[in-house]
């Protein structure tokens, strides 16, 4: 039976450990599928760090934004994050068209993906960012993007069976 879960908070707020935690309560090897690009060798360790901690009961799926390409069909999976996949959608159209990237094309293409991927049968956990709970950035990209970010968990919320706030490391149910 397909699932969709969505949690969500600031940084450091204990998203990734608690989905990692859920995700070990419904499945004895659960995916855990990184959507972050590689930037530097700084974040790479990060990357070796986690893959470390989470030991060999998991398998890890690099992919930072074609998830429909992976088969997760009964299975359940850690999509860690919205955010970097937001991310790597947003820069890479900017890139293909060499001129700021489209916000409304951007959240198109996004939601295409996200309904592809979870069509399967599987129970999805989605880790994202509150990155709009803060100030207004005077820097016009930002706000772009904050806006994508925004509108991006707003379309997973609607479409969870839960959604889960994360305070100080303690879930909070919201839906």
């Amino acid at each position: 039976m397909k699932r969709i879960i969505l949690i969500t908070g600031g940084q450091r707020s204990g998203k990734s450990q608690h989905a990692e935690q859920l995700a070990l309560s419904l499945s004895e090897h659960p995916v855990y599928l990184a959507t972050a690009h590689v930037w530097d060798d700084e974040f790479r360790q990060r990357i070796v760090r986690h893959q470390q901690r989470r030991g060999s009961q998991w398998t890890n799926i690099e992919e930072e934004k074609w998830l429909s390409r992976n088969d997760v069909t009964g299975r359940v999976v850690v999509i860690d994050c919205i955010t970097l996949w937001c991310t790597n959608f947003f820069y890479d159209g900017a890139a293909e068209k060499s001129q700021p990237p489209s916000v409304d094309d951007t959240l198109e293409a996004l939601k295409a993906e996200f309904d592809r991927f979870t069509q399967q049968e599987a129970t999805f956990i989605f880790v994202t960012n509150e990155i709009g709970s803060g100030g207004v950035s005077t820097n016009a990209l930002q706000r772009s993007f904050t806006d994508l970010q925004g509108w991006t968990n707003q379309y997973v919320a609607s479409r969870a069976d839960e959604v889960i706030l994360m305070v100080s490391g303690i879930p909070v149910k919201i839906k």
